[in-house]
């Protein structure tokens, strides 16, 4: 879903945005600051810190214990070293943004790896994507087998609430709130979220590719912003801001991975992963074409920046949230590299 693929560089042609390590942001509004417009911004020495802090938290959110077997699946796949924990990151980002505490945002940080890796498990299973690998190894079922990866996944959805509950320090974030976040999770994961865009995935027509594209893929972004937001306290219009922001953000980026995926299908560099992948599910590339797909690209990248430009009073604190839409459109760097 988020962010979850492993796939070389793509520029798209826009004027006055560079990609790079130290990511330029930029806005597609003439309304926002000069100094939003040039500032440098290392985005992937930012996202790495945070995936060090979160991977130590999931570690001691996810002990072994009895019976084991199922708690060593759970840590299969949340724990993967490939993960990209673009979720969580996204939802520190929207905290942050708000004048929020890092320590606030962290418990429910976690939940969102938990449940986002949960739904790779389910989408994984042989009678949904039927994936064999999953962020650089074999996905859970093909270790764990059918079973087991069902039992993980199910498990994975309700420690999730728990660690929100339990775990956010109440002195930082109200409980008022955290009942919002927590309604926030469950429509994104049910029927009319995840659960939906992967029925309508297996089961839709072509007519239904916008749907599947921003419930299988724009859910987990824009409830990952979202959240971030109602634990800071954002006003209800900045959350509805967020909640476009994050949309487009989650189907850019999918919308890239088809476009990249494609790419390598038709080259000799393509793994047979890549080749694969691109038979199943819908994506705008399959149903478009090439230059289609490019084109609305650009629009999805369009409209986050938009949606961020009404935040241009919180000054930098906007930054990271920037340089996900360059990400999401350029792949500038290996997430978690150093270089």
């Amino acid at each position: 879903m988020l962010f979850s693929s492993m796939l070389p560089p793509l520029s798209l042609p826009v004027p006055g945005v560079a990609i790079s390590t130290s990511i330029r942001c930029s806005s597609s509004s003439p309304t926002s600051s000069l100094s939003l417009r040039t500032q440098q911004f290392d985005l992937n020495t930012y996202w790495t810190t945070l995936i060090g802090q979160i991977n130590d938290k999931l570690d001691a959110a996810i002990p072994v214990n009895y019976p084991e077997r199922i708690y060593e699946a759970m840590r299969y796949s949340v724990l993967a070293k490939g993960a990209k924990r673009a979720p969580p990151v996204m939802c520190v980002a929207a905290c942050e943004l708000f004048g929020g505490h890092r320590d606030a945002a962290f418990p429910t940080a976690c939940a969102l790896e938990m449940v986002h890796a949960a739904s790779l498990i389910h989408d994984d299973l042989p009678c949904m994507d039927d994936d064999p690998s999953r962020r650089g190894q074999p996905s859970n079922h093909t270790v764990y087998g059918v079973d087991m990866a069902i039992l993980a996944g199910d498990a994975l959805f309700p420690l999730g609430f728990r660690h929100i509950v339990s775990r956010t320090p109440t002195e930082l974030v109200p409980e008022t709130r955290l009942l919002r976040v927590i309604a926030e999770i469950a429509r994104s994961v049910g029927s009319t979220g995840m659960a939906a865009g992967q029925f309508l995935d297996l089961e839709g027509g072509s007519n239904s590719i916008e749907f599947v594209q921003q419930k299988k893929f724009g859910e987990m972004a824009e409830c990952s912003a979202v959240c971030g937001g109602l634990l800071a306290g954002a006003e209800d219009d900045e959350i509805r801001r967020l909640r476009r922001y994050g949309r487009a953000v989650g189907v850019l980026y999918q919308v890239v991975d088809d476009i990249l995926e494609e790419k390598a299908a038709d080259s000799s560099e393509g793994t047979e992963e890549e080749r694969s992948s691109r038979k199943k599910g819908k994506s705008y590339v399959r149903f478009y074409g090439m230059e289609k797909a490019t084109e609305i690209a650009e629009e999805l990248r369009g409209k986050a920046k938009k949606e961020l430009d009404g935040f241009e009073k919180y000054g930098e604190r906007v930054v990271p949230l920037y340089s996900f839409v360059d990400y999401a459109a350029g792949r500038g760097f290996t997430v978690g590299s150093s270089s």
